[in-house]
């Protein structure tokens, strides 16, 4: 087969926004490094990838999901003579700007944003914004441009058949959508196919787990890609790495796409629009829409929320002060307001968190406490 190679000199690849001297890690890995000491990848373990369910230890959640990304796109650049470790290096961060709740609540973060003034919402765009401006209490992650460009172009949600990168250095700085871009790397191209395979034939399985599937596969997807989540992922893989070239780009064979295509159709009747997630919708445009505005009537009275954060007396208000002391000096030097600070933050919660800022939010605990200590036991005297 191929060994593909980029047509793009490795300094540019390798620059940092801020430069520094490398060490025996090498640049790639050392940004992976970087990646999973980050809150925001920790945070990941408690995000849904598809379906919500917290208790569930065999439903994929988004912290797996950027793992199977990373493994699977590692396995298509060995063979064809790419970087392992820039492949996984992107598949590690490209979801680090995601919302709670999966692409539900990307969704609803994305009406939030404009119905705020703050313009459009695109979970790629910020995982860049992430790890760009916010990690690390707003000093970001430092990371090499190669994966910085892998993680704003991966954009897996977008099926086609190839791609050739576009070996050139963009502004990433400057965008402010995923639409239009093409990965400047060949693994970053990878890792945008790799998304794909990734959640493929996983939600899939997932779906048939939780016994909410309408309608059997396809029997073209069963034939040509499989009847399991194994079986796609290794057709897939097989599939591009001896269908990709220096002249054609990385990409699926006719009789693949053809399938990939009807199987995510199927897919997207048969799970996406479902009842079941239809329903949790409803569910969490009214829980996150109850924090974004609980947060926001913090600063009725003041234009720093403290007193009004300790009249809480909770831990969503506590916490969120403390966050914003820490960020609001970073959100000026940005150019941005307590609107974007709050967007941010709702933004970033995991599933779990959010759950429990709405118990916060509805039940006050300090108040029940007072009357528990006012009362002699459990009974009032007669």
């Amino acid at each position: 087969m191929e060994k593909l190679v980029n047509r793009i000199d490795q300094e540019l690849l390798m620059k940092r926004k801020t430069p520094r001297k490398e060490d025996f890690r090498g640049a790639y890995y050392r940004d992976t490094t970087a990646i999973i000491h980050s809150s925001p990848f920790r945070r990941l373990k408690h995000k849904t990838q598809v379906f919500f369910a917290p208790s569930n230890d065999h439903i994929c959640t988004r912290m797996e999901h950027v793992l199977h990304v990373s493994s699977i796109a590692s396995s298509i650049c060995r063979p064809l003579g790419l970087d392992t470790e820039l492949a996984w290096a992107i598949g590690m961060g490209h979801d680090l700007g995601h919302t709670p709740f999966g692409h539900v609540g990307e969704m609803i973060m994305e009406r939030i944003s404009r119905a705020k003034g703050l313009g459009g919402f695109e979970h790629e765009v910020n995982s860049l914004r992430v790890v760009d401006r916010l990690a690390e209490r707003g000093k970001g992650l430092n990371l090499t441009y190669a994966v910085r460009d892998g993680i704003v172009s991966h954009c897996g949600e977008h099926f086609t058949q190839r791609i050739m990168p576009s070996f050139s250095v963009k502004d990433l700085d400057g965008i402010t959508t995923r639409i239009g871009l093409v990965p400047t790397t060949f693994e970053a191209t990878v890792v945008r196919f790799s998304d794909s395979i990734a959640y493929l034939g996983r939600d899939f399985e997932d779906a048939s787990r939780l016994g909410i599937l309408s309608e059997p596969i396809p029997e073209r997807c069963a034939r040509i890609l499989g009847r399991t989540n194994g079986e796609i992922i290794n057709t897939l893989v097989t599939d591009i790495v001896e269908n990709s070239s220096m002249s054609e780009g990385i990409g699926f064979s006719d009789e693949v796409y053809a399938a990939v295509v009807e199987m995510k159709d199927y897919n997207y009747r048969c799970i996406y629009r479902s009842d079941i997630l239809k329903g949790y919708t409803r569910y969490f445009e009214r829980l996150l829409n109850l924090i974004y505005t609980y947060l926001e009537g913090l600063f009725d009275s003041s234009d720093d929320p403290r007193e009004a954060c300790d009249a809480e007396k909770n831990m969503l208000a506590a916490g969120f002060y403390a966050h914003y002391a820490e960020m609001k000096d970073v959100y000026e030097s940005l150019g941005e307001g307590r609107e974007r600070l709050i967007f941010d933050y709702v933004a970033g919660m995991s599933d779990n968190f959010a759950l429990d800022c709405a118990n916060e939010i509805l039940k006050p605990e300090h108040l029940n406490d007072k009357i528990e200590l006012s009362q002699r036991g459990k009974w009032f005297d007669a």
